[in-house]
């Protein structure tokens, strides 16, 4: 393992350690209700988690994606990817602070935009943000997982930044991520619950339909995997664009086939409030349709290729750069 390698390996199993003490039902319950885990952000802050990636941090963006994946495998209740993003692109700072869309006049689709202290708003296919500083809620409200999701006014002369990688896009791969956490982790719960439940004097998991269906599952959840981490990797790469949108339409695709199946496996118990693993599958759905759906980043993928030609697009596909 290289050096890199071992200090990734570090972060994230410090993190998950942390995650594992903080992250129960409870907390994720009291999150929906406005809570903010201040304990849980005080030991990421505390530990220096929020500076992933950053210029003076000694990691890398890769290392960023990595822990960022990994708290969507906990479904952590903060705007932690925002937060990350954030301090790379205006500077490291110490404070909770989060992004939304730019759209009439206003940043909308915030998390946790009523607790942050920095705003940063994007547009589509543009590189220049907006930020504004001690922002001001115009609108409280919620997404499908209960995740806050607010609307912040946004000052006529609010400070505008030109960013080098389309920010839009970045926000993508964070949503990959989080995705791609969040559907290994229902694998898990699958795995678990067809292990522990029994059904007419076995375990579920030895009726070979519950088998096939988790089959199914761990191969959706590979591949998001893989195509979450090609998106990070490609991040300084001339084809930023074109990974991310194959990454971002492809992990939308695990999560609805995983979301489809592993409910299944649950049953009933799995639509109930009581069990845990809706924390997932509806972040799941929420994060699929945040900063382009598979229909959207598709389109920018089609378009290319047929704008390529015929006689171009095999060597599009089959090669790299």
């Amino acid at each position: 393992m290289s050096e890199a390698e071992s200090t990734q390996q570090l972060i994230l199993d410090t993190a998950g350690r942390i995650f594992a003490d903080h992250c129960d039902k409870q907390l994720l319950d009291k999150a929906e209700q406005g809570e903010l885990a201040q304990a849980l952000w005080a030991q990421i802050a505390e530990n220096g988690f929020n500076h992933l990636g950053t210029a003076d941090s000694g990691t890398d963006v890769v290392d960023m994606f990595a822990f960022i994946q990994l708290c969507g495998n906990h479904a952590v209740p903060l705007p932690i990817a925002e937060t990350l993003l954030v301090n790379n692109w205006c500077g490291a700072g110490d404070g909770l602070y989060s992004i939304g869309e730019v759209a009439d006049g206003k940043i909308v689709n915030v998390p946790w935009g009523r607790v942050a202290q920095k705003v940063v708003g994007v547009r589509r296919d543009d590189h220049t943000v907006v930020v504004v500083e001690d922002p001001k809620v115009v609108e409280q409200g919620s997404n499908l997982a209960g995740e806050p999701r607010d609307v912040i006014a946004l000052p006529a002369d609010a400070e505008q930044l030109q960013i080098a990688v389309d920010p839009y896009a970045q926000l993508a791969v964070a949503r990959c991520n989080q995705i791609a956490g969040s559907v290994l982790k229902m694998l898990d719960l699958g795995v678990q619950y067809s292990t522990e439940r029994i059904q007419f004097g076995r375990s579920l998991s030895k009726f070979q339909a519950i088998q096939h269906s988790l089959a199914v599952v761990a191969a959706e959840a590979a591949a998001a995997k893989r195509a979450a981490d090609a998106a990070a990797d490609s991040l300084q790469g001339d084809r930023f664009i074109f990974d991310v949108a194959a990454s971002k339409a492809r992990v939308g695709e695990a999560a609805t086939v995983v979301e489809e199946q592993i409910h299944q496996v649950h049953g009933a118990m799995g639509f109930t409030h009581e069990h845990q693993l809706h924390h997932y599958s509806r972040r799941a759905w929420a994060w699929r349709d945040e900063y382009g759906n598979e229909f959207y980043w598709q389109t920018v993928l089609g378009t290319h290729m047929a704008a390529l030609g015929a006689d171009n697009v095999w060597s599009f596909i089959a090669t790299r750069g």
